[in-house]
């Protein structure tokens, strides 16, 4: 008999004492409560992730290092082969991509700040993964010039469903730029996977613009994604004091960066001419003041159904994730979500399992699944 109570006993002091550290927070949104379970950590600086066959994934650490997160949530030695990376301010390792053939042929795209003549510069490369390294690394496109400073890169790649790729490109602070078509500065580019330029690019043969150019005006965006009906291309980029855009970029237009905004500048003065001019694009939706935006993804699974066709963003300002409802190509509805956490939110994805990832941007950044938990 004293055996048995001393046990139960035992048991009860235990059972209290793991009741508080396995309760899970649970964060209230419109339609659902949820959870966020937390994949993998120990990530410096995390800025994307791509899934892999199999359940693994691919994250990019900002500092230059390309991470393989195992099913357990453990962390690969850093894949060999990546490329030098000219880790300065924003610059260095950023986004990954899939090729849509990657079964078969094992290629990833990487997108990052190149070293070079004059500073850095985005750069995009294609090579192939095999177990923990890379080879066949081959530079496809490169932002020209390159210039000092550690601001702006965009860097988000998206391959269309014509098999091309876009890639987006920041104007590097330099702001008039962005509307000099004879340089990499601000724009959504367009090449081939192989790094050619589409013969029906909107600027091909045109004197005074370079031919890899899909449009241009934008500051620096950091988001994008493909419409899952239309399949347009979606991009969100940072304004400055205020003007986040949302932007569906069309071929050869101008969304207008600096010239109209519907922000200002830092120190509070007026940016350009306004928020209109005839000739330039504008935005889809803007954000005054500024949420910082990163990372874009359409929802389309099937874990949350109430928020299918939602259109969710990641904000590093203001340390939430931003759900949004279309309604067509309007934005008619914002739900700010998990600005509890105070983590800056680098990039939200669609896992292969229909639920939703993110990535808190720190020195010791994590890999986190949301989930829905029952009422």
């Amino acid at each position: 008999m004293r055996y048995r109570t001393g046990l139960l006993l035992a048991l009860s002091v235990l059972a209290l004492a793991a009741g508080p550290a396995a309760a899970q927070t649970l964060y209230k949104s419109e339609h659902y409560r949820l959870q966020l379970v937390t994949v993998a950590k120990g990530l410096e600086h995390p800025w994307s992730l791509a899934f892999l066959p199999g359940g693994r994934m691919l994250v990019t650490e900002r500092p230059g290092r390309l991470r393989i997160v195992g099913r357990d949530g453990t962390l690969s030695p850093p894949v060999a082969g990546v490329p030098r990376v000219y880790a300065r301010g924003q610059g260095g390792l950023l986004d990954v991509i899939l090729d849509t053939d990657f079964a078969a042929n094992r290629v990833i795209y990487l997108s990052y700040s190149e070293p070079g003549d004059g500073g850095g510069g985005t750069a995009i490369a294609r090579a192939v993964l095999k177990d923990n390294a890379l080879s066949k690394l081959k530079v496809i496109f490169r932002q020209v010039p390159k210039s000092d400073g550690g601001r702006h890169f965009g860097s988000r790649l998206v391959i269309a469903r014509d098999g091309t790729l876009f890639a987006t490109v920041g104007e590097r602070g330099e702001r008039k730029r962005a509307q000099d078509p004879r340089v990499n500065r601000g724009q959504v580019v367009r090449i081939h996977r192989d790094g050619r330029i589409p013969k029906d690019n909107p600027f091909v043969g045109k004197a005074g613009y370079r031919p890899e150019i899909w449009s241009y005006g934008h500051r620096n965006p950091q988001g994008a994604a493909l419409h899952p009906t239309t399949g347009k291309l979606w991009t969100v980029e940072h304004g400055a004091r205020g003007g986040d855009e949302i932007n569906i970029p069309r071929p050869g237009r101008n969304y207008g960066w600096p010239v109209i905004s519907y922000g200002r500048h830092y120190w509070g003065g007026k940016i350009g001419e306004g928020t209109h001019k005839a000739g330039m694009e504008q935005p889809v939706h803007y954000w005054d003041p500024s949420i910082a935006p990163s990372g874009m993804a359409f929802y389309t699974g099937d874990k949350y159904p109430r928020w299918k066709g939602n259109v969710f963003i990641g904000a590093l300002r203001f340390q939430l994730l931003s759900r949004l409802v279309l309604k067509g190509e309007k934005v008619i509805k914002e739900e700010r979500l998990f600005d509890e956490l105070g983590e800056r939110i680098r990039d939200v994805r669609q896992g292969p399992d229909g639920y939703l990832y993110m990535l808190t941007d720190s020195g010791e950044g994590a890999v986190l699944r949301i989930e829905p938990v029952a009422p």
